[in-house]
């Protein structure tokens, strides 16, 4: 079992085989994480080594009450959304209007979809969408902190997230009467 206190001394002392331990172990969950904000395996990669940084500059700032993991992935998702912000492909997609966007539809379809799938289908909403999905629905942040992330209103936060939501309703819809995986999108 990983003996996350004396890691994070370890680290902190500029151990090379300590900070290789830390990388190795979280590298591949925090890719997954990196992955779910960006479109691209390359963007992924450039979240993770700037999270990484982070993380080591940073690491005097743990503080061993809470999960070493959960403290990492927290500067990874800060860490993609900043990325998302800066790069100009995601910057239009990062735009929360309402002007052009359906209206919510609440009805919750009963199917059955794998999970690769289904990230698949999360993958291809718009970033705005997907970022908010993801930090609402699978990071587990409340909309007034998403607001306070992003620069958005609570409410747009709100709307963002019900209109990704009933986006990925339609889709696993059409996912389900049509059977076939190419048939996601619009």
């Amino acid at each position: 079992m990983l003996d996350e206190q004396k890691l994070v001394k370890d680290c902190l002392r500029q151990h090379p085989a300590a900070q290789k331990l830390l990388y190795d172990t979280f590298a591949e969950q925090m890719l997954g994480t990196c992955f779910r904000y960006t479109k691209s395996m390359n963007d992924a990669e450039e979240v993770l080594q700037q999270g990484f940084i982070k993380v080591f500059q940073n690491l005097h700032q743990f503080r061993s009450e809470g999960d070493l993991g959960a403290w990492i992935r927290r500067i990874m998702v800060n860490t993609a959304i900043n990325y998302l912000k800066r790069k100009p492909q995601y910057q239009l997609d990062l735009g929360f209007e309402d002007s052009h966007l359906h209206p919510v539809d609440n009805h919750q379809p009963d199917l059955k979809i794998q999970m690769k799938d289904l990230l698949n289908l999360i993958r291809q909403l718009p970033a705005g969408y997907q970022t908010i999905f993801n930090l609402y629905a699978v990071e587990g942040y409340s909309h007034v902190e998403i607001a306070k992330i992003l620069g958005i209103s609570e409410g747009t936060s709100r709307s963002q997230y019900a209109r990704a939501r009933a986006l990925l309703i339609s889709w696993l819809e059409k996912y389900s009467v049509n059977g076939k995986k190419d048939r996601y999108a619009q």
